[in-house]
C-alpha cells in the first residue's frame, strides 16, 4: 500500500508510481490512492485541463511498469468514459491486462461532474500463492456496507480500498472504524491506501478478517506499507448465517 502525495501534475504522479512499483518488485500487489495517477481533489475544476493523450500515455506507462516488475497494481485515476469522466480504480496485471472499477456511489462534489459506475465487478488475480479474487471500493463507499457485502457474496477474499480522504471536518477515527467493520463483518482481508496529507482522516492500513489491524502507516507523510496475508484466514462463517426477514408495519396481520 503506497501512501503517496496526489497532485494534478500527471507526470509528477507517474514518477512516484513508477518508483514505488520498481521498489516493490517481487511483491504480488501494489495499491495506490484514489486519483493517484490523474490527480484528484475536492475541487474538480482542474479536471477540465487534463491532457487526454498525456493521461493515456501515463496509464500505458503504469501497465508497462507493472509488467516489468511482475506485480498487480490497483491505482486510482479519473478517466474518460462515455458521457464524461469517471472516478476509477485501474487494475493492472503482470500480463498487460487492464481493467477498471468505476465508482458507483459518487461524492457530492463529484455529482454532475463525473459519471457513476453501474456495477460491482470482482477480479481474479494470479498471485504467487494462487488465484485470489478481489473487490475494489473507493473513498465514500466505505459508508455503504451493502456494496461490500455484495462483493463478499461474489467470492471476494480481499477488499482493496483506495481513497483520497483528507477532510478536517470529519471526526477522527470514524473512517478507521469503518474499515475495521467492513473487514470483520465480512471476514475478508482489507487493504487500504490513502493519500499523504496532514489532514488525512482515513489511514493507510491492513485489516485481517478478524478485524485486527495488522499494519498501519503513520498519517500525513509519504510511506509504503508492506504486509503478507494468509488467505486461509478468510471465512464465510457469518455470511452463511445471514437471515432474510420480511418487514411488516405495525398492525399488519401476521
Amino acid at each position: 500500500m503506497a501512501q503517496t502525495r496526489v497532485t494534478w501534475d500527471v507526470q509528477r504522479n507517474l514518477a512516484v508510481i513508477r518508483q514505488v512499483i520498481r521498489d516493490a518488485a517481487g511483491a504480488d500487489l501494489v495499491v495506490f490512492p484514489e486519483g493517484a495517477l490523474s490527480g484528484y481533489g475536492s475541487d474538480l475544476g482542474p479536471l477540465a485541463a487534463l491532457d487526454l493523450a498525456e493521461l493515456a500515455e501515463a496509464e500505458a506507462a503504469v501497465a508497462a511498469e507493472a509488467a516489468r516488475a511482475g506485480v498487480h497494481v490497483v491505482c486510482g485515476c479519473l478517466r474518460p468514459v462515455a458521457g464524461g469522466w469517471s472516478n476509477a480504480a485501474l487494475v493492472f496485471a503482470p500480463d498487460g491486462t487492464r481493467r477498471a472499477y468505476d465508482k458507483v456511489n459518487l461524492a457530492m462534489n463529484e455529482r454532475g461532474v463525473l459519471v457513476a459506475g453501474t456495477a460491482l465487478p470482482v477480479y481474479d488475480l494470479k498471485l504467487s500463492a494462487g488465484e485470489v479474487r478481489i473487490g475494489v471500493q473507493i473513498c465514500r463507499e466505505i459508508r455503504f456496507a451493502e456494496q461490500w457485502h455484495q462483493l463478499a457474496r461474489s467470492g471476494t477474499r480481499m477488499f482493496v480500498y483506495v481513497t483520497n480522504a483528507a477532510n478536517p471536518a470529519e471526526p477522527p477515527g470514524v473512517w478507521r472504524s469503518h474499515l475495521i467493520s467492513r473487514a470483520a463483518e465480512n471476514q475478508r482481508w482489507l487493504v487500504a491506501a490513502n493519500l499523504a496529507d496532514p489532514a488525512a482522516h482515513c489511514p493507510t492500513m491492513v485489516v485481517s478478517p478478524r478485524g485486527e489491524v495488522v499494519a498501519e502507516a503513520p498519517a500525513g507523510e509519504p510511506a509504503v506499507l508492506r504486509a503478507e496475508l494468509d488467505m486461509g484466514a478468510v471465512s464465510d462463517w457469518y455470511l452463511s448465517q445471514r437471515r432474510v426477514v420480511q418487514v411488516r408495519h405495525a398492525g399488519e396481520a401476521t
